[in-house]
């Protein structure tokens, strides 16, 4: 049997748990065993995006000491993966954990990169009957190249049709600090990804990044439309973990 470490990040612990419960569904559907480290916190990223080198420096010390021993780390946060990998052997490179980051950075995997590459499954006998579209998130596509992936995953899924996005590629206009400073922005630019969505035709928006999930669905409730955004393992994991 499998074993993982879950790495479960901030935006998905506070705002969005299902995805948690959802990724921890599907893993032990497959067999996988699942262990989660009760004193994990942040991955530090937002501390880095606003310029506090020192903060996130603590941060990435912290999770290394929680991480470090564990062989695989699993996280349906496209973006916190990337921060552990490209970001934490910057953070500590006159460190003396440098080598440990390193060595961490290899270990650590997005949801669906860890499903398709590490365990070569793309069915993992999930249903849904309808039309889905997919968005790539930023971090996920052009930080870690993942793309396939979800891909792969969706078109085993059973009843489910995937439709073209327009634009599919472009910012939702999340980007955490920058939705903040330059909300007017971001306002336009989640604007467009909704719009394409509903263009679309399909009934369900599918992203693997949490904060393109709240982002999506809070314009997506504010302006009251009958349309929802699941994370891939939302729906991969089943109905019981579809609800917003």
């Amino acid at each position: 049997m499998s074993k993982v470490s879950l790495f479960i990040p901030c935006l998905v612990d506070m705002f969005a748990p299902s995805i948690g419960m959802a990724t921890v569904a599907i893993l032990e559907r497959l067999g996988v065993e699942t262990v989660y480290h009760d004193e994990q916190t942040c991955c530090g990223q937002p501390a880095l995006n606003a310029g506090y080198g020192n903060y996130a420096l603590e941060a990435a010390r912290r999770f290394i000491s929680i991480f470090g021993d564990d062989e695989v780390i699993v996280s349906p946060a496209g973006s916190c993966v990337y921060m552990i990998k490209r970001y934490y052997p910057e953070l500590l490179e006159d460190d003396p954990l440098y080598p440990m980051a390193v060595d961490l950075s290899s270990r650590v995997y997005e949801l669906s990169q860890y499903l398709v590459d590490v365990l070569d499954i793309t069915d993992v006998g999930a249903q849904y009957e309808g039309k889905v579209a997919y968005h790539e998130s930023c971090h996920i596509l052009r930080g870690l190249g993942i793309s396939r992936q979800p891909k792969v995953l969706l078109s085993k899924v059973k009843g489910t049709e995937i439709v073209p996005l327009f634009a599919a590629e472009m910012c939702c206009g999340f980007g955490g600090e920058f939705a903040d400073r330059y909300h007017y922005i971001s306002e336009e630019m989640v604007k467009d990804k909704v719009n394409n969505f509903q263009a679309s035709g399909a009934d369900v928006l599918i992203t693997c990044e949490p904060g393109c999930y709240l982002n999506l669905n809070g314009f997506l409730h504010r302006q009251q439309e009958n349309k929802k955004v699941l994370h891939l393992a939302q729906l991969l994991a089943g109905p019981e973990f579809q609800g917003l």
